[in-house]
């Protein structure tokens, strides 16, 4: 199942973010997708800031992952854009994320082959002023999730 939606500003972006966090639970995987200034990071930090008490919320561009602490899991922000490597992942300790807490993960197809397959997929795309979110998951427990956000 997809789903897909219309965006025509920050706000709309930051407001689908914070409803898809009352359907998120531990061993999530939210893969963003899109250009450069699409959204991903505005999506994240949304996101990060409604499960989190987090003031500042930075990209995490030069660190390559943040985590912050949510009331019932770690929220584990990547930021993969600087990766020259698929097998890079792994020093960043990606395995007991997916695992323990929650990942966004900007650029994802720097991960190659690793990619988890029942991960939530966020694509975003540009068209003027206008952005379309589609969310996608192979998983049918998330694909009855999905269906309760509006």
């Amino acid at each position: 199942m997809e789903k897909s939606f219309k965006i025509f500003a920050e706000r709309e972006t930051e407001a689908l973010a914070k409803k898809l966090t009352l359907i998120t639970k531990v061993g999530d995987v939210w893969l963003l997708s899109g250009t450069l200034g699409a959204g991903k990071s505005v999506f994240a930090r949304a996101f990060i800031k409604k499960l989190t008490d987090a003031g500042e919320v930075p990209s995490p561009t030069f660190t390559l992952v943040q985590m912050y602490q949510a009331k019932d899991f770690d929220i584990y922000h990547y930021d993969l854009y600087r990766l020259k490597k698929p097998e890079e992942i792994f020093e960043l300790g990606i395995e007991d994320a997916f695992y323990d807490g929650v990942c966004l993960i900007e650029w994802p197809e720097k991960m190659g082959a690793f990619i988890p397959k029942n991960a939530w997929n966020v694509e975003i795309s540009v068209a003027g002023e206008t952005r379309e979110i589609k969310i996608y998951t192979a998983d049918e427990e998330k694909t009855r999730r999905l269906e309760n956000v509006k």
